[in-house]
């Protein structure tokens, strides 16, 4: 699925791969590395006793190399691979509530996807802040912030608000 996003990326910028060459896309990702504020807010949250969780529509191998990157590991994983779904379909949460012990309303998910992850989280009945790096916005976030930044302080706001 990769090698074919890549090929037609690449094709859309006037870059045409024969079959025979090898697409650079799927190769690239274990050297990509997070954004700027990702690790030093994750870092400052986990300092503050916030468990981390990644809900992730990877496999496990691909969100192992991603770990590396950010300087903090999370106190649990769910993928693609561990849920047997995808989101915007529930397993993730499922697998999330069963393997954390952590209740709906303790939580608040963090995503950058209005249809994977604030849409299905809303529904389910979960606090949500929605990282809007593009300026996207969605009824079913709570909080809109455009990176990380500012995300202990939203989660702070979101805790002192009660549930909405």
């Amino acid at each position: 699925m990769l090698d074919r996003a890549g090929r037609a990326l690449l094709a859309e910028r006037g870059v045409t791969l024969s079959p025979d060459d090898v697409c650079p896309l799927p190769d690239s990702i274990h050297r990509w590395q997070p954004f700027a504020e990702v690790s030093t807010t994750l870092r400052a949250l986990r300092e503050r006793g916030v468990r981390l969780a990644i809900l992730s529509n990877v496999d496990r191998d691909l969100i192992a190399s991603s770990i590396r990157h950010l300087g903090v590991s999370p106190d649990l994983i769910i993928t693609a691979e561990d849920a047997r779904s995808y989101k915007p379909a529930p397993g993730h949460w499922r697998l999330f509530r069963e393997r954390s012990g952590a209740t709906v309303e303790e939580t608040v998910h963090v995503g950058a996807s209005v249809y994977h992850d604030m849409v299905p989280a809303r529904a389910l009945g979960y606090r949500t802040v929605l990282i809007a790096r593009h300026g996207e916005s969605s009824p079913a976030a709570l909080r809109t912030i455009p990176d990380l930044s500012r995300l202990r302080e939203t989660i702070e706001a979101l805790e002192g608000a009660g549930r909405s």
